[in-house]
């Protein structure tokens, strides 16, 4: 399968460059996988496509102000490290720029308090480094670091607790689950009034939900592995309503993976635990516990569009994407939604 099979012509206006206000005011595609039929609503609509028993599983991962700029010591040259994976206490995983002239023994330092030494460098342009620091690292990064928004968000007038969604809790994020920033608390609470039922889950996002596919071929592209979690009590109450035939609707992609990583085919139940995914959804792939999606729109050739493609259909997609940008909707991070079941 050809990495050009996932390719779409998007004009550059409808990149959104800020979030829809109020977060619910987005719009809502609703996308039929038996027969490929559309509804066009806003966001606040989801409610009237959901019911009793529904079990929306969302991922409470934090995005960390993970951007930090420096200088590297003895040369006085400005750089850049987006934070990936905490791998212990004082080491990540990072992306540096300009990559070339850091290498391993290189230092870099943020303020007196932060400096950096680079361990090594990794396969897809991942290096590990090792962080010195006077203080509570969080609290440092807190201070100095910046909120990672997409390179092709452009406006950086939109406060920062909009690139996290309502419900964050668990920090590591280097960036944000998207499909779960349309919801508030008041469209929240009209769906647990109603019956339907809320899993947490976690994946920390990092280079794996966004590195770009550089292969030819689909399938000789290699996700990079992020953390995922599943507690005892969100796995008892999701495959509780497997059992009883209740859908398990999935907010964004990131939970998609979390949800199809923990099931295990023996006991046809979705595990609890925690551990690395490097899972990679694209058509010919079988979903096993995913009932139902809420995405945005996303990059071309991306493995989310892959992933997307493969639980609907690469053309029933590719056609609903075609009349979404005919339509005006708003795409990638604080774009308009789609809900595919």
């Amino acid at each position: 399968m050809q990495t050009t099979d996932f390719d779409y012509e998007l004009p550059q206006a409808q990149i959104a460059q800020t979030p829809a206000e109020p977060r619910d005011s987005s719009r809502l595609l609703v996308l039929s996988r038996a027969d490929g039929r559309q509804e066009h609503v806003t966001f606040r609509n989801l409610p009237d496509f959901l019911r009793p028993g529904d079990v929306l599983v969302r991922n409470v991962t934090r995005v960390i102000p993970a951007r930090l700029f420096g200088t590297k010591e003895g040369a006085n040259a400005a750089c850049e490290f987006l934070l990936l994976r905490q791998l212990d206490a004082a080491v990540w995983e990072v992306i540096l720029r300009p990559g070339r002239k850091l290498r391993p023994g290189s230092r870099v330092r943020f303020a007196p308090e932060l400096a950096a030494e680079i361990l090594s460098k990794e396969e897809g342009g991942v290096c590990r480094v090792r962080f010195d620091f006077d203080g509570v690292f969080e609290e440092i990064l807190d201070r100095l670091g910046e909120t990672p928004l997409p390179p092709y968000i452009h406006e950086r007038t939109a406060p920062a607790d909009r690139y996290q969604t309502v419900y964050a809790r668990e920090a590591g994020s280097a960036a944000a689950p998207t499909a779960g920033l349309h919801f508030t608390p008041e469209l929240l609470t009209t769906l647990e009034r109603m019956g339907v039922e809320i899993a947490d889950v976690l994946l920390h996002v990092g280079l794996g939900t966004f590195r770009p596919v550089k292969t030819d071929t689909v399938e000789d592209h290699h996700m990079h592995s992020e953390h995922y979690e599943v507690s005892e009590a969100a796995a008892g109450q999701l495959n509780r309503a497997r059992q009883e035939g209740r859908r398990l609707i999935c907010v964004g992609t990131t939970s998609v993976r979390v949800l199809e990583s923990a099931f295990d085919k023996a006991s046809d139940q979705i595990r609890a635990g925690s551990g690395e995914t490097d899972i990679f959804l694209y058509p010919g792939k079988t979903f096993h516990a995913t009932d139902g999606m809420i995405t945005n729109f996303h990059l071309p050739q991306s493995t989310l569009l892959m992933l997307v493609a493969a639980f609907a259909g690469r053309e029933t997609v590719l056609q609903a994407y075609s009349d979404a940008v005919r339509r005006g909707y708003r795409f990638f991070s604080f774009g308009d939604a789609m809900l595919i079941f």
